[in-house]
């Protein structure tokens, strides 16, 4: 097994999960320290410096997005992943869009992160891309994700812009996106 001198951040508020994956990378060679917010990531990269970093979408009190362009300006060489359980077209665009190298969806595993990372990870063949359209469903939560995005996040916005109520769009929001 190669032996690796690479220092991983993990930013993820889910203990049990960055535990598991920490170990694994562990076994594998890597330096990993496990931040579970923003702010503790900040105040880990004063004594830290990673060379790769895996960033949770949502995190308890901050959206783990906010703190892609800081550590970009910080580090500029860092490779960066937005992992979620949440994904969207929308979250994915902005998470590129502010300096992420990739975005994965969970559940994700220590195999799939690491290719991910990598500069010449395959891309997948024209044949095969799945050419069926997405489902009602599917179509929904991407639209509110959108409109979410362009209200900045808030809700009460988002719902009266959708003709819902509130507590009906929070109730949507929980629910894992559905497959496409």
């Amino acid at each position: 097994m190669k032996q690796s001198k690479e220092k991983f951040l993990l930013v993820d508020d889910d203990v049990t999960f960055s535990t598991t994956l920490c170990r694994s990378l562990e076994r594998r060679g890597y330096s990993v320290t496990i931040a579970h917010s923003v702010d503790d990531a900040l105040l880990r990269c004063n004594e830290f410096t990673p060379d790769k970093a895996v960033i949770d979408l949502k995190l308890d009190t901050r959206s783990g997005l906010s703190l892609i362009p800081v550590l970009r300006e910080r580090f500029p060489k860092l490779r960066m992943i937005v992992l979620t359980g949440y994904s969207s077209i929308a979250t994915t665009v902005d998470a590129i869009k502010l300096g992420a190298d990739n975005y994965l969806q969970k559940p994700a595993g220590t195999r799939e992160i690491l290719t991910a990372f990598e500069d010449n990870a395959p891309n997948p063949e024209p044949a095969s891309i799945s050419l069926s359209p997405p489902s009602l469903d599917r179509i929904e939560w991407e639209h509110i994700q959108r409109v979410l995005t362009e209200n900045d996040g808030n809700i009460s916005e988002t719902a009266r812009q959708l003709g819902m109520h509130r507590r009906t769009l929070q109730r949507k929001l929980q629910k894992r996106p559905v497959k496409t």
